[in-house]
Formats: structure tokens, C-alpha cells, sequence
């Protein structure tokens, strides 16, 4: 349970959400770099159905106090979350929790917001709920526009994050054009009115104030659930397969750690697309033995039809480290382990020097969705 905290001032507790490969992770790093420079101590509580989390290595990398809580959906692990809490608690009595739900998870309201407020509403504020939308998946989830896409019931679970926001924020801007910015804004609109809509980027770091000030200072409303089909909902995750892999690397002269990860992401993405697999998400990060705290490498691919994207880089090539790769696709688990062999196999033939050793590997789709609490009405108070 949640220890008293010795100050009367409630923590805040926020929860960003949105389907994998939204960009959360940028938009959390940098929200907890702003709190932390107006002196504010921040928490962060990252969530997945596996374990080996990039987005934690990423955070932990930036300096930030992480928990993660792999296993399943914060709501379904409920009192999971409330022990991250606990521990963050102990360990540096945060002012606010930034927690980093399960990307394909929805009815977080239900089945986290208002047990939260019901069951320790003595010991938080909470904001908003906020869910980030790629802006080109969106459009294509939307019919706005054509081009890769997800089975009807995965982008039934899509739907339901939209519609169960209060702030739905259109990440990376940088991506379209003003006037598709401003189409997909109205399609959000008609389909979703019950959402403020902003638009941002997070990497870029446009138009973050106005939604972190919200953030800040609002507080989560008071109405009735939305309706879901736990049936759907479950068959929707289980299209999609999960796959975490630790890797050493090794390699007898050093080596372009960007350019390696670059090229697997690129192996990667192309045996997806020989397989019609849709990618959700794939992110990888790699950090030397030999780098101080904190250098890492990161790759990130969101569609089939983008390219990979260095996000973090390192100073100088390496000659050994761990390589951590999530992916996330609809298609079967066991496929997925196949092409990540593959493509480890295709990398380390195109650079002699350089071995692959896979450590971990867990593939498997997820179950259904069992939450500890659903409340449909917000305890008031």
C-alpha cells in the first residue's frame, strides 16, 4: 500500500497513452526533464505485456527514477502499479507519477483512473488522460487517407483509446503539412468531439506547453465509462504478436553501432513486409560496455512504409555491448522469433568482425484482458 507521504501536498499522478509506436516515450522523457528543471521530483512507471523495455532503458538512460511493471496492462495489474507507486515513494518521494501504459491496452479510465481516485484519491491529483496519435497512422485508422493499416479489431482497440481521452494530441507534426494536420484534426473532431485536440512534436519540441501546462494543473472529470466489448478487445490483442530479445554483441575490431542498428531494423522490416505483417512498433537500443552511464544507441520503426529512425546516438563506435529489441506486429509470434534470427544472422554476415549472441528471446501474444477493478462511475470527492 501506499506509504503517507510526509508533506500534505498530494502527488500528481498523469497517464499518457496511445497505441505503440505514438511516440509516448519522447512525450514522457519530456515532460519529466521540464518538471525536473522547475525542480519538481518525477517518477516514472513504464508497462508492458513483456519484459526487457526499451522505453525503460531509454528513461533510465535520461537520468529518470523507473519502474517497470512488465506482465501485463496497468489494468490488469492494478496493484502492481500501486507498488511501483510505493517504491518510487520510498525511494525519492516523487511530487508527480508520470505512468506509460501498455500501448495496445484501452479502458484505462475504468479500470485505473477511477479505482485510483476511489482507493487512495487521499494520495494523488489526477490529470487528464491524455492518448498521442501518430498522425499518419491516424489518418489511415480514420479513412482519411490510404496505405498500410490493422485488422478491423485491432483498430477497434485504436478507437477505443481515442475515445476514452480528454486530450487526444497529434504527435509529430513535422510529418505532414499543414493542411493534412488540419484534416486530421477535423476527422478527430467529428468522431471523437468529447477531446481537446493538440498538436505537437514531441522530438521537436513544438507546442509543448500548452498541453504540459494542462497537464499540470487540470484535474480528470467526473462521467460514465465507455461501453467495450471485452470480447473484441481480446481478440484484437491477440492478432498481435510480442516479441522482446536480448543480444550480445561482440566484435574483434570496433563497429558503427547506428549503421548495425540501422540495417537490422531494415532486415527486419523488409521480411515483414514479405510477410504482409503490419508493424505496430519495433525499438531497439544498444549500450556499449565500454560507454558511460547513460550512451546508448536507439532505432525506432513505427510502419511498414517508413524508414527506421535513429533517435539516440553514440559518441564512437563499440566494440561489445547489449543490443534490446521489442517488436510488436500483427502477425504470429512464432514468425516473428523467425525473422529476428534472420536478421541478426543477415547483420552479422554483412559485418565479419561482428557476432550476435541471442541471450533472451520471448514471443507470445498477449491474453485476454482481466481487470483487477473496473468502476464505470467515478467515486466523488
Amino acid at each position: 500500500m501506499l506509504e503517507e507521504s510526509p508533506s500534505s501536498v498530494k502527488a500528481r499522478y498523469i497517464m499518457i497513452g496511445g497505441f505503440l509506436g505514438a511516440g509516448k516515450t519522447t512525450a514522457v522523457a519530456k515532460l519529466a526533464q521540464r518538471l525536473t528543471e522547475r525542480g519538481l521530483k518525477v517518477g516514472l512507471i513504464t508497462n508492458d505485456q513483456g519484459r526487457e523495455l526499451v522505453d525503460t532503458q531509454m528513461l533510465r538512460a535520461k537520468g529518470f527514477a523507473t519502474e517497470e511493471i512488465p506482465g501485463g496492462c496497468f489494468c490488469c495489474r492494478f496493484n502492481s502499479l500501486v507498488d511501483a507507486a510505493d517504491r518510487l515513494t520510498s525511494a525519492s518521494q516523487p511530487d508527480v507519477f508520470i505512468a506509460e501504459p501498455v500501448g495496445s491496452c484501452t479502458d484505462l479510465v475504468a479500470t485505473v483512473t477511477y479505482p485510483l481516485r476511489r482507493m487512495y484519491g487521499d494520495h494523488f491529483t489526477i490529470a487528464p488522460v491524455s492518448v498521442l496519435v501518430d498522425p499518419i497512422r491516424a489518418a489511415r485508422v480514420l479513412g482519411l487517407e490510404s496505405g498500410g493499416n490493422f485488422s478491423e479489431k485491432v483498430v477497434y482497440i485504436y478507437k477505443k483509446q481515442l475515445e476514452e481521452a480528454d486530450i487526444l494530441v497529434i504527435n509529430k507534426l513535422d510529418l505532414l503539412s499543414p493542411e493534412r494536420v488540419e484534416q486530421l484534426h477535423a476527422g478527430l473532431s467529428a468522431q471523437f468531439p468529447r477531446a481537446e485536440i493538440l498538436t505537437i512534436s514531441a522530438r521537436e519540441g513544438t507546442n509543448l506547453d500548452t498541453w504540459f501546462s494542462k497537464l499540470e494543473s487540470d484535474v480528470h472529470g467526473y462521467g460514465p465509462t465507455m461501453d467495450v466489448d471485452y470480447d473484441v478487445y481480446a481478440d484484437g490483442e491477440a492478432l498481435l504478436g510480442w516479441l522482446n530479445a536480448t543480444v550480445q554483441l561482440d566484435a574483434t575490431t570496433p563497429f558503427d553501432a547506428e549503421r548495425a542498428l540501422t540495417s537490422l531494423a531494415r532486415e527486419i522490416q523488409d521480411r515483414l513486409r514479405v510477410q504482409h505483417a503490419e508493424v505496430a512498433h519495433l525499438k531497439m537500443t544498444y549500450s556499449p560496455d565500454e560507454a558511460l552511464a547513460g550512451e546508448i544507441a536507439a532505432v525506432n520503426l513505427v510502419r511498414n512504409d517508413f524508414v527506421p529512425e535513429l533517435s539516440l546516438k553514440l559518441p564512437e563506435p563499440s566494440k561489445r555491448g547489449q543490443l534490446i529489441i521489442n517488436l510488436r506486429a500483427e502477425n504470429a509470434p512464432e514468425a516473428l522469433a523467425q525473422i529476428i534470427r534472420d536478421a541478426l544472422h543477415a547483420v552479422q554476415g554483412a559485418t565479419p568482425t561482428l557476432t550476435a549472441r541471442l541471450q533472451h528471446l520471448e514471443h507470445f501474444r498477449p491474453g485476454r484482458p482481466t481487470p483487477t477493478h473496473r468502476d464505470q462511475l467515478p467515486a466523488v470527492g
